[in-house]
């Protein structure tokens, strides 16, 4: 089903439900200087069921320099209290339903979740895009980790054994069934969207060049990536990267970039707009990710959209959105990484093939599907309406 029947289907969902008005609850929303997958994700959703008609309101925590209360996309967006400080006033509001009540609410479990089976009894649905496991103890001080993987491991699976829980991939709902022991039946798979504007087109590079890109932040180990860049520089000794993406790990990055010997070749160009990333995105031989944890990786899809493989780490996330051998190559184990990199950068052949492989696979995520399908799990009823009525 293309692009423009999915729309289709969502506003004939969204007519034959009485669900009107939304209201997301997220920590961060896409302003925030940290923002990542999970912003990008509830922003392409919110915008289209906006575009659907439907009243949508994302409740968030306040970015410094930004407005409290301010309009993207066709959807409002409110800012509310700090960054630890929104799950509690959230929870207040929606127990005193001081933002008026709405039909329904979508609550983005993104490492703590804002636990609304104890505030709202409507309609909801949970975006729950990976378990966070082991990024607790990379990014907080050990009692403050310990807190955080209690809530997520034991007490908040408790919460929300009852609530229909939607993930990006099959091999995250694995790892959330796995290790959250959420009911198998409860969690649902949709996967995320690409956006139009990544599509193939411009001129390669001319020296092999491996892309990345996200938050410098201890979860995307990119210590790790530029020592698997330095073995396959090693190798190929005309490679060049670029790291896209800003972060507090960046003096550490810089360092280690330094003592491999790696300046002349690997670039941490900081922030770039969305035509520098599209270029980049064009211009490379592979797009690479060396992260931990992952609930799909959206920026190897979109790369794909623009006919680039991927090399990652085989984990959750990147197993759906790599399909291994065909749109790109998964390294079993850190010390791979380097040698998948220098494989798909020096076989011709294969990197045609996994390219072709890849942009073939993108042409199926599409943002209205997303929106659909998301929808469709909010109110089941009107899915089941609407499709009766077509």
């Amino acid at each position: 089903m293309d692009g423009k029947d999915q729309s289709d289907t969502l506003e004939a969902i969204a007519a034959a439900s009485s669900i009107r008005r939304i209201q997301l609850v997220a920590w961060r929303d896409l302003d925030d200087p940290e923002a990542g997958g999970s912003e990008l994700h509830a922003d392409r959703v919110a915008t289209r069921w906006a575009a659907a008609g439907l009243d949508v309101e994302l409740r968030t925590s306040m970015v410094p320099g930004e407005a409290r209360e301010t309009r993207r996309n066709g959807y409002h967006v409110v800012r509310w209290g700090g960054r630890y400080q929104v799950f509690p006033q959230v929870m207040i509001e929606g127990l005193l339903e001081r933002r008026g009540e709405p039909d329904a609410v979508v609550d983005i479990w993104n490492g703590l979740p804002f636990f609304s089976p104890i505030w709202f009894r409507g309609p909801r649905l949970t975006l729950l895009h990976h378990v966070h496991g082991e990024m607790w103890r990379m990014a907080l001080r050990n009692s403050f980790a310990t807190l955080g993987d209690t809530v997520e491991r034991r007490l908040a699976p408790l919460l929300y054994r009852r609530s229909s829980i939607a993930t990006l991939s099959a091999s995250s709902r694995e790892e959330i069934v796995e290790r959250l022991h959420l009911p198998a039946a409860q969690v649902h798979v949709v996967e995320p969207g690409i956006d139009e504007r990544y599509s193939p087109g411009g001129t390669r590079s001319e020296v092999p060049l491996v892309v990345a890109v996200g938050r410098l932040v201890p979860v995307k180990r990119y210590d790790v990536l530029l020592r698997a860049l330095a073995e396959a520089h090693r190798q190929i000794p005309t490679l060049r990267a670029v790291i896209v993406g800003e972060g507090y790990e960046r003096p550490t990055l810089e360092r280690v970039r330094h003592e491999l010997g790696a300046d002349d070749y690997v670039e941490l160009r900081g922030r770039v707009d969305d035509a520098g990333l599209l270029e980049l995105y064009r211009s490379a031989w592979v797009v690479a990710s060396s992260s931990l944890r992952e609930g799909w990786g959206m920026t190897l899809t979109e790369a794909a959209a623009c006919g680039t493989p991927a090399v990652a780490t085989d984990i959750a996330g990147h197993r759906d959105a790599v399909v291994h051998g065909v749109t790109g190559m998964l390294a079993r184990g850190d010390t791979s990484l380097g040698c998948e990199l220098a494989g798909v950068l020096t076989d011709g052949a294969l990197r045609e093939s996994l390219a072709k492989g890849a942009l073939e696979r993108s042409k199926s995520l599409r943002w209205e599907r997303t929106a659909a399908q998301l929808f469709a799990l909010l109110d089941p009823a009107a899915a089941l309406r609407a499709s009766r009525g077509a």
